[in-house]
């Protein structure tokens, strides 16, 4: 006969309290001091419960699916080394603002310190990052212990989302027997409701910032990585009236909002290079110097872009940001109005005055427009598959309602430099708040669990390497997922670096693994292609879209080729400027 553990009626009442609070996604990697929380989810019946065996693998695919739903997910595992592999996850989770309920299980206070197995000091493991943590104590089955499981449930999952969204970690000790009593019937007293708010300012604040904006000539929009895909229309709305250019990063769902407009600026990473190497005072570079930027989402993916933003000292920077994160490593910034992005564009709009001056708005969009076409002009010379072409094949091929992934390190670099707007809207995601190259599978599986639409991931073979245990998720589930492999042998971002150039030690870099993945995929029930052209490749992603299942699509490049190749087409966009001449300076 089982022996029951009366105590743990309080991890009933937890879990069901996180069902009312408006939790629905539950990811556990199995375990045996969890078996409370795991019984309790798995019984409750209204979760959806996904089991991961792998501890890292799960915390990213519970990253990827709060993400993508912007609802917190559950986390659970058992004690001990368990618990350090969510580490990287949570870690991602809180730099990218993700709302994620880390609940790790753990020895009572008794077992620690006496070398008791599988018992490692587990308070505030993640540090700084997470929003708060919570120590639980040991379960017990009396009304003062119920009442509080309740409202802690309550206040992590309304944590998770209050602004910033995060991670929070609890810490809950069981003591055995581990086996819940049968579940009990939930009470519905005592039970709180949060209501979380957003950042403004008064109407007349509102209107002092747009008359110190209005009327400057030459006003620029930058706007980071971000997920909020209402952003776009305001702000695209505001840069008409105001005939400001926006520099909108590829994370910024504003290239794939389907509203297309001349002043969005999606090449200045392939131009920008051109621009920061003439020296202060040139025509070029004075045309394009701006009277003020306005600077929203997270830190740009460019790192040239960031140069430039760092080059005008002498420029007024105004930060919008809603989430109290200090989004200023340049150190450029001249204000900022900690105040929801959204709202703030929409209060703009209704004050702002139409500008009767688009010169300026037109040099951007003029570069940006005939940058385009020299790169589709210079890239289908190439003989040798040029990494970057895949961002603009995608252009074209991804659909209505798709997501794009683009994994870390020269993947998320080459769709910023080689991704045009499209007039389809498509969600972009990636991992950049600790931009990390591991988890990555896992993270794109976590979204295709979200979302009822093709997921496109994009990956380096090192990164994919990373994390092959992800693709556990793919034979478990069936989740459909299409992965682009870049295969060129190792990391290609360090052959675009220094290092490079030192022969005798470039091996220690070069990350050089010789591994075939074709049979690897194989063995999780995925489908592998080997790509051997461009048509072959637009052929194979365009059937692949619409199928099920794990599809791989391997694109075998040349480190040193590809490196050549990208210096070749960032001369001719360097061409684009020298090619408008005084001229264009003097007209614009």
């Amino acid at each position: 006969m089982a022996d029951y553990n009366s105590g743990l009626h309080a991890v009933q009442v937890f879990v069901d309290e996180l069902y009312q609070a408006g939790v629905r996604q539950v990811c556990v990697a199995p375990g045996s001091r969890s078996t409370p929380l795991t019984i309790a989810f798995a019984r409750h019946e209204k979760f959806k419960v996904w089991t991961v065996l792998d501890e890292r693998s799960a915390g990213f695919f519970a990253y990827g699916m709060a993400r993508t739903r912007h609802e917190p997910v559950v986390l659970v595992c058992t004690s001990g080394t368990a618990t350090a592999n969510f580490f990287p996850a949570v870690v991602e989770a809180f730099q990218s603002e993700v709302p994620l309920l880390v609940i790790t299980a753990d020895r009572p206070p008794e077992l620690h310190g006496v070398g008791s197995n599988q018992t490692i000091n587990q308070d505030q493991l993640y540090g700084t990052f997470v929003k708060q943590f919570i120590s639980m104590p040991v379960p017990e089955d009396t009304d003062v212990l119920l009442r509080h499981a309740r409202w802690t449930a309550t206040r992590a999952a309304s944590l998770t989302t209050a602004s910033p969204h995060g991670p929070v970690h609890i810490n809950w000790p069981f003591r055995e027997p581990l086996l819940p009593p049968p579940v009990a019937e939930n009470e519905s007293s005592n039970r709180q409701v949060v209501h979380v708010g957003t950042l403004q300012f008064s109407d007349a604040e509102v209107a002092a910032l747009a008359s110190s904006l209005q009327y400057m000539k030459k006003g620029l929009i930058v706007c980071g990585p971000q997920d909020r895909e209402e952003l776009a229309a305001p702000v695209l709305k505001l840069a008409e009236t105001w005939q400001f250019p926006v520099l909108a990063d590829p994370l910024s769902q504003l290239r794939t909002s389907g509203l297309t407009t001349p002043l969005l600026i999606d090449h200045y990473d392939a131009f920008l290079r051109a621009v920061m190497s003439y020296p202060e005072g040139h025509p070029v570079r004075q045309a394009l110097q701006p009277e003020v930027v306005i600077r929203i989402g997270h830190v740009p993916t460019s790192k040239v872009l960031g140069q430039y933003l760092s080059s005008l000292t002498n420029v007024r920077q105004v930060v919008i940001n809603g989430n109290g994160a200090w989004q200023d490593p340049f150190f450029t910034a001249t204000e900022v109005w900690q105040a929801d992005p959204v709202a703030m564009f929409g209060r703009l709009i209704k004050v702002a005055q139409r500008a009767q001056d688009s010169s300026y708005a037109m040099r951007w969009s003029q570069i940006s427009a005939t940058v385009q076409k020299v790169l589709w002009q210079e890239v289908p010379k190439m003989v040798e598959f040029f990494e970057g072409r895949v961002w603009m094949e995608l252009e074209h091929i991804a659909t209505e309602g798709s997501v794009l992934f683009a994994g870390n390190s020269m993947p998320v670099r080459d769709m910023d430099s080689f991704f045009a707007s499209i007039d389809r809207k498509v969600r972009v995601v990636a991992s950049r708040g600790a931009s990390g190259i591991d988890g990555v599978v896992s993270s794109a599986f976590g979204v295709s669990a979200a979302v009822q639409a093709p997921v496109i991931l994009v990956i380096g073979d090192l990164s994919f390497y990373h994390d092959l245990n992800g693709l556990m998720l793919a034979k478990l589930y069936d989740l459909p997922l299409i992965v682009i492999l870049i295969q060129n042998d190792g990391g290609g971002i360090f052959s675009f670096l220094p290092q490079s150039t030192q022969k005798d030690v470039f091996d220690y870099f070069s990350t050089s693994h010789g591994l075939d993945f074709e049979e690897i995929v194989k063995s999780y029930n995925g489908s592998y292609q080997r790509i051997t052209s461009w048509e072959h490749f637009q052929t194979e992603l365009g059937q692949a879209i619409h199928r099920s299942g794990l599809q791989v699509l391997e694109l075998k490049t040349d480190r040193e080729e590809n490196v050549a190749m990208h210096r070749q087409l960032f001369v001719a966009c360097a061409h684009v400027l020298e090619s408008l001449g005084d001229e264009w300076v003097e007209r614009n």
